[in-house]
């Protein structure tokens, strides 16, 4: 049985992937220069910003260095949350995170950098909910490797048997499988051309589940 449940932030909590992909675009644009296609943004979902960056600069030969590169993307994405108010969790996922903390331990493993990870938690009154709360940048390897969720599931004190993550990407999915985790896959039209096929359920609506969480408890 699942005690432990570890949630992906962006595309999963917040629907974050449209304004990432604006960020994202228009300062590769106009700052680097580049006309990143929508298959290559697509290969970063899921991803740090250090893997992504660090990959097109390879790739691109950017001047400009990786930490200069990274801090500005972010500083444009801090800045929009910071002036979003109104910007409200995917439908249902406050229910279930609610309902999910008072039946087993709870933890946040995102690619996004802890800086994002606590303004957003902030702004939907989440924070006290999770025991366990990760950037990607804390650990050694970016999704698809599964360091970030074998990491939640130590802090949490379960073997990775116990635990079950909800992605809504390719990356995160193989990163949940490849840790021998069960995986429930999030389908957000928003992340792209997601393959969530290794997922062991794949749902639409986070609403669907709210009522089933005993179901969910035993993948």
């Amino acid at each position: 049985m699942i005690k432990g449940v570890i949630f992906d932030m962006d595309g999963v909590i917040i629907d974050s992937e449209p304004l990432h992909h604006k960020i994202f675009m228009q300062y590769t644009r106009s700052e680097l220069g580049l006309a990143i296609s929508e298959e290559e943004y697509n290969t970063f979902i899921g991803s740090t910003n250090l893997y992504m960056f660090s990959t097109l600069k390879a790739k691109y030969g950017i001047k400009k260095e990786l930490t200069t590169l990274i801090a500005d993307y972010e500083q444009r994405y801090v800045d929009y949350l910071l002036t979003a108010p109104d910007e409200k969790p995917l439908a249902g996922v406050d229910l279930l995170i609610n309902k999910l903390s008072s039946q087993v331990k709870l933890a946040l493993a995102s690619s996004s950098p802890r800086k994002h990870i606590d303004i957003i938690l902030n702004m939907f009154h989440l924070t006290d909910l999770f025991a366990v709360k990760i950037s990607g940048l804390e650990v050694a390897n970016s999704k698809p490797a599964p360091d970030i969720f074998l990491r939640a599931a130590e802090l949490l004190a379960l073997p990775p048997e116990q635990c079950l993550i909800i992605e809504d990407s390719k990356n995160g999915v193989t990163a949940a499988k490849t840790a021998g985790m069960k995986c429930l896959g999030f389908y957000n039209p928003n992340s792209g051309a997601q393959d969530l096929s290794r997922a062991d359920r794949v749902i639409k609506d986070f609403n669907e589940i709210i009522t089933r969480t005993d179901w969910l408890l035993n993948l």
